[in-house]
């Protein structure tokens, strides 16, 4: 499902997000150190190679809403953007901190002048974000970032099983319904 707005095309598809040719930077829901770890952190860095952990090393450690970026490596992007999205049970507000994950790698792509980025579903694996609530947090920061947004004409939310695209385009719908 997509919708343009202001000449910018917003996606909600079901993929893998170490497969997403076409696009400038994918998004690392990581955690403080940037190592590798379960889910999309370590999707992403056994695609990128060895050399993606050499380079974040020298990063960490990253704080909650942070985002940093690196080469891609051996992934078909040319950067990873890695950001540490609030664990759910533990932080005191964690719609806000959400928030700045989504908004601080947008800043950082625009920063980049990248044209495009695909995310992944931020804080919703381990770090117990309920999936709808969180994409619903991504989709409006997304939305209200676009007036902000000089260099980005491609947002891409990736999520990787069936249930996650149901859930994801009931949402998308939801929040982009006066563009659709």
């Amino acid at each position: 499902m997509e919708v343009r707005i202001n000449d910018i095309l917003v996606e909600c598809v079901q993929g893998d997000i170490t497969k997403q040719k076409g696009f400038k930077a994918v998004v690392n829901a990581a955690n403080a150190q940037l190592a590798p770890g379960g889910g999309v952190a370590g999707a992403i860095h056994r695609a990128a190679g060895p050399e993606l952990y050499e380079e974040c090393k020298r990063l960490a450690p990253i704080k909650t809403g942070q985002a940093v970026i690196t080469k891609g490596y051996n992934l078909p992007n040319e950067y990873v953007i890695h950001t540490l999205g609030p664990v759910y049970y533990r932080e005191k507000d964690p719609e806000k901190k959400l928030a700045e994950c989504y908004k601080n790698c947008l800043k950082l792509a625009e920063e980049y002048k990248l044209d495009s980025i695909a995310f992944c579903a931020i804080s919703t694996g381990i770090f117990g974000y309920p999936l709808d609530e969180g994409l619903e947090v991504a989709f409006k920061t997304i939305l209200s970032e676009i007036p902000n947004l000089r260099y980005l004409k491609r947002i891409r939310m990736v999520l990787y099983d069936d249930k996650s695209l149901n859930i994801g385009l009931e949402v998308f719908k939801k929040i982009f319904k006066d563009y659709l």
